[in-house]
This record gives structure tokens, C-alpha cells and sequence, in this order.
């Protein structure tokens, strides 16, 4: 009755906007659930967090305005659980760290994000899964909840994940940048109990991983 959670797919925007002003996830949600119009401001119902058009994965939309408040204040709690898995260009130096830097409009293109001295606190966490012969797949764990976080701190490694054309390049056989919400883990509003959900990689990421060369454990 508080809460749902949703395994979205790739190449679907969560809330309308100037250039997508329906076919969002969001009129599909009140098409099913009409009452969330008035959860936490009319343009994003019920949102708590949201992803990427083309990142896939969990997210978690508040049914009412005490879930809403309370699921939000959890965001910034180390409780709340967001791992994602991500593939990025070729091989990491370290098997595990911690990225910190801050994220902000970048001055040359407002539409895309970039690390820069006077942009938001930024912080994510990381372990390497495997190697590939090209590329690294990692776990990673956002601190912080800045916009595109993710793709622009391994961007600004010179790691950018496979696929993505804003920060990186296009991949032949990929239509999408590899980046999926495995793990979601919070407390239930209505009984403080700590629940996690789980979503395994889409098929088509799944394949592009099993058609690399020469995986290796980290």
C-alpha cells in the first residue's frame, strides 16, 4: 500500500519533460495508479529517485505522501541500498575505490553533466567483477545521487561505460550504455523492516558480455 517497485527498461524515460511528454513511465504509472497525481508535486508523482532513459534497472515510486518524505530522507541514509552494475573501456588500475569528485552543468555543453570545481559533492564507491580483454565490469555503489553520477565519474577517468554516446562512444553492438540497477534495499515506511530487491542484466546486455573476449575474474 506504500510503495512500488519497478524493473525499467532500457530506452524508457521515467517523468514527461519538453521532449518527452508522455509514453513516460510516469503516465504509465498513473494510468494504473491515478491517485499518485498529487505524490510529491504533479511533475514527478511519487518519484523517490530516477534513472537514465537508458539505464535499466530498479527504482522505487512512493503511493503516498508519507512514503514519499520518508523514502526521500532515506536517500541520503547509507542504508538505502543502489548497486549497480556497469561495464566500462578497458581495464581499471584498482579492483576497488572510491571516486570523489564533484558533478555540475558542463560549461561547454548544458546539456551534459561533467566534474568540476564548483559543482555538487559526488561520491562513488566501486569493485571490480571481471576483466575483459577490453573493458572492466564493475559493481558500483553511488554515495550521492547527482544526475548521470556514475557514467560521468568513470568518463572522468577515462573510463566511460561501453556504449555511452554522451560521455564516451557509440559500441557497434550496443544500443544503449551498460549501466543497470541491480540492487535496491530500503526500509519499508510503514514497518521500519529492511527489505532488498534484485533485478538480474537484461537480455541484451547479458549477450553482449557473453560475446567478449577472454573474461577473467578480478
Amino acid at each position: 500500500q506504500d510503495i512500488l517497485v519497478i524493473d525499467k527498461s532500457a530506452g524508457l524515460t521515467v517523468h514527461p519533460s519538453s521532449g518527452h511528454p508522455d509514453q513516460t513511465l510516469v503516465n504509465a504509472v498513473l494510468a494504473l495508479c491515478p491517485e499518485l497525481q498529487r505524490i510529491g508535486g504533479t511533475i514527478r508523482p511519487g518519484i523517490v529517485h530516477r534513472l537514465d532513459k537508458d539505464t535499466s534497472g530498479l527504482l522505487v515510486i512512493a503511493k503516498n505522501e508519507k512514503s514519499h518524505a520518508q523514502l526521500t530522507a532515506q536517500l541520503k541514509d547509507p542504508g538505502f541500498t543502489k548497486v549497480y552494475l556497469a561495464l566500462v573501456d578497458r581495464h581499471l588500475p584498482h579492483e576497488e575505490a572510491v571516486i570523489e569528485a564533484p558533478v555540475g552543468r558542463d560549461p561547454g555543453n548544458r546539456k551534459r553533466m561533467a566534474v568540476v570545481t564548483n559543482g555538487r559533492k559526488a561520491t562513488t564507491r566501486y569493485r571490480v567483477v571481471r576483466y575483459y580483454s577490453e573493458h572492466t565490469l564493475v559493481e558500483s555503489r553511488p554515495v550521492t545521487g547527482r544526475t548521470h553520477q556514475i557514467r560521468v565519474h568513470f568518463a572522468s577517468l577515462r573510463h566511460p561505460l561501453a556504449g555511452d554516446r554522451v560521455y564516451g562512444k557509440r559500441h557497434p553492438l550496443l544500443n544503449r550504455h551498460f549501466l543497470h540497477a541491480k540492487v535496491l534495499g530500503f526500509r519499508l515506511p510503514s514497518t521500519e523492516r529492511y527489505v532488498e530487491f534484485t533485478s538480474e542484466l537484461p537480455v541484451e546486455l547479458r549477450a553482449f558480455l557473453d560475446a567478449l573476449e577472454s573474461p577473467t575474474e578480478a
